[in-house]
């Protein structure tokens, strides 16, 4: 069984450069890929109103996101209102933005979680006494709200969308109501001094603003807190709110207020991404967001209530695929985004190398056939040797042997030849010597008379 040839040298030390080179730009890329897809990435998130809890809150999540020195970093941009901070999304000048679920929602907004669910709270001052004069009717039910003077805490006009949507399931015209709003700063103020016959404030259940609202109007009596009783039926006419409970006792005193469980509306504050930003930054953010929640639920316990958002296909705020991906457990990693492009880069890599062996092999097409026909030269050159009549043609037949072999040889190491070839040149330079060590044998033993003979005889044949 004949040997199989090993490649020469300098081929084999080309083919390891060449291979080395391969694996170096494939490290290359993955390690720029890496750098790329691992880099931090910092996200401006629009939230308002000024000195508002949520402003608190995202903010404190800003300090322990960039103290996390993790991969996502958040940049707050505040705005006016949460009208505000959705046109803010809408326009695609911020990456994030917290919105009011009850408002028009922007077509490009995805949900990424659920920051505070709300509940509406709608109440009665207990009736001041004064002597001599008939307490007016105690107000128990909505229905009783025509023509009765509404006070809205919170100068959002969202708030009185919300109330115009209760009282408009009961029947009532709102224009008959004689509705006002006063600023959150001025609400208990507002409620002492009784200047509405029915109060509605809008937030957490555990809410300050409500809390502060509600228990001013307990110094003179219980409040009387009103049930929307027709919660489920809103809920279905309005998808954007959902049929919620105020728990007994949810605003303290003695006796509990309220005295028993209250049904009403309710409607959540969602934080919202951009539809089309990365699914992977997306599901590292909500990851931080919910693993550093906690840290900040000692300053702001309404921290505690970011929830996950609803990835139903149905939800009212579609999911950001990348929020999904985390609250499915299905987030990817890097080498499960990108090992299919590794996998081809390799691929190509290799087809490169292919491609590139192939077009090396037709630059030293030309030099195979010079080297064919140097080795016919070399064969041509064994039968003049045979019938060379004069040393010294044989000296120029060998020294041009000289410089064939060393062309051959050069041609060898630049892998321009193979192995087999070299072997098949090698044959016929020996033949070649022996040609000439058997002819120039000849021509020494022969008289000088007689080669001059030979010499005149090739010169004239």
């Amino acid at each position: 069984m004949m040997a199989v040839p090993e490649a020469p040298p300098s081929v084999q030390r080309k083919m390891t450069m060449i291979v080395l080179a391969a694996m170096l730009a494939l490290v290359g890329i993955v390690s720029g890929a890496y750098y790329f897809a691992m880099r931090p990435v910092t996200l401006k998130i629009a939230v308002g109103p000024p000195n508002s809890e949520d402003v608190k809150v995202i903010q404190a999540l800003t300090q322990a996101f960039a103290r996390q020195h993790d991969r996502v970093r958040m940049r707050l941009v505040p705005t006016d209102n949460a009208s505000a901070s959705a046109a803010a999304l809408a326009d695609r000048g911020v990456d994030l933005a917290v919105i009011r679920g009850d408002l028009e929602v922007p077509k490009n907004a995805q949900a990424v979680a659920t920051l505070r669910k709300n509940v509406a709270v709608l109440w009665v001052p207990p009736p001041v006494k004064v002597p001599g004069r008939k307490a007016a009717p105690k107000i128990t039910r909505i229905a009783q709200l025509a023509g009765k003077r509404i006070g809205v805490i919170g100068r959002t006009p969202a708030n009185v969308n919300l109330l115009k949507v209760i009282v408009s399931q009961y029947g009532l015209d709102f224009s008959r109501l004689d509705v006002v709003q006063f600023p959150v700063g001025e609400a208990a103020e507002a409620v002492k001094a009784r200047k509405a016959d029915v109060f509605l404030a809008a937030g957490p259940v555990n809410s300050r603003i409500t809390t502060e609202a509600v228990n001013a109007t307990a110094r003179d009596g219980a409040p009387t807190f009103l049930a929307v009783d027709s919660a489920d039926a809103i809920s279905q006419n309005h998808p954007v709110y959902d049929a919620a409970e105020i728990p007994a006792g949810a605003y303290g005193g003695s006796p509990p207020r309220p005295a028993e469980e209250i049904k009403t509306i309710g409607f959540a504050h969602h934080i919202a991404a951009r539809k089309g930003l990365s699914d992977t930054t997306v599901a590292a953010f909500a990851r931080q967001l919910f693993a550093l929640r906690q840290a900040v639920m000692s300053d702001y316990p309404v921290a505690a209530k970011i929830e996950t958002p609803d990835t139903d296909k149905d939800a009212v705020i579609p999911v950001h695929p990348g929020a999904a991906a985390y609250v499915d457990g299905e987030e990817k990693s890097f080498m499960d985004r990108y090992s299919d492009y590794i996998w081809w880069g390799l691929m190509a890599i290799s087809g490169l190398g292919s491609l590139g062996a192939w077009f090396a092999s037709y630059l030293r097409k030309e030099e195979r056939s010079s080297n064919s026909s140097q080795r016919g030269r070399l064969l041509d050159m064994i039968a003049s040797a045979r019938q060379s009549v004069s040393l010294d043609e044989l000296d120029r037949f060998q020294a041009e042997a000289d410089e064939i072999l060393r062309g051959t040889l050069d041609s060898f190491e630049r892998g321009g030849i193979a192995e087999g070839s070299l072997t098949a040149f090698s044959i016929a330079l020996e033949q070649f010597h022996n040609a000439v060590a058997d002819r120039r044998t000849v021509l020494m033993s022969a008289p000088q008379d007689a080669r001059a003979t030979m010499q005149i005889v090739a010169r004239n044949p």
